[in-house]
């Protein structure tokens, strides 16, 4: 007999290897601009420009708050951190290809700095649920911050830190993201793209603790 809670056991663990859905070789089709700033998602972007990729929950919401930011020079939503290659939006909500909804933020660091992206990141979601985000549950909706350079992961995980601190301070659990080097990023469907931008009262399941992230000097960098 089949029952919900066998279901949800399911999304709750990660695929281990042959498990995992087998993917596909071609990359599944996307938008080629942002809807909003109408820039390219896939580049080229200007020199200069660094990259950030973070996972808090169901991309829709994320990629607004990041898109809106200012500094933030285009954003996209994609996959990252599973098995699966080129996996579409249905084979992920399986919990079978072991990725994660996040975002691609692209920002100009003399406009905005990384430290300020990851206040907003630990603020902006609670990141003590582990593989779920409110009422979105499974390993799709982990807490991820992946990072492109040693000074981000060393930012990522000083911001951590004294983020759980404050956390604990405030009587809250511990921190479950996930932090770790950007692994493969792959652009989600163009329906998933800016989705609140073109479908203004759709869901947004972004909800933060609370409690105030202050980032240590050493990780403003």
């Amino acid at each position: 007999m089949f029952f919900l809670s066998d279901m949800l056991n399911k999304k709750l663990k990660l695929p281990a290897a042959n498990e995992a859905l087998p993917g596909r070789q071609r990359t599944i089709p996307t938008a080629s601009k942002h809807h909003v700033s109408k820039r390219p998602l896939k580049g080229p972007y200007p020199e200069g420009l660094d990259q950030a990729l973070f996972g808090l929950g169901c991309f829709w919401g994320a990629e607004r708050l990041l898109w809106q930011t200012p500094g933030v020079w285009v954003t996209a939503v994609g996959y990252a951190g599973g098995l699966t290659p080129n996996p579409t939006y249905q084979e992920t909500r399986t919990g079978l290809t072991g990725h994660a909804e996040v975002v691609l933020v692209v920002f100009d660091p003399r406009e905005v700095a990384y430290a300020e992206l990851l206040k907003m990141f630990w603020e902006a979601h609670d990141p003590t649920q582990g593989m779920r985000q409110g009422n979105d549950v499974g390993t799709t909706y982990r807490s991820a911050i992946y990072t492109f350079s040693d000074a981000q992961q060393a930012e990522a995980i000083a911001s951590r830190d004294a983020y759980q601190a404050a956390l604990k301070a405030a009587g809250r659990e511990k921190i479950t993201t996930e932090i770790d080097t950007a692994p493969q990023f792959y652009f989600a469907e163009e329906d998933h793209q800016q989705y609140l931008a073109k479908n203004p009262h759709g869901y947004c399941g972004l909800k933060g603790t609370g409690v105030a992230c202050a980032i240590p000097d050493k990780a403003a960098v």
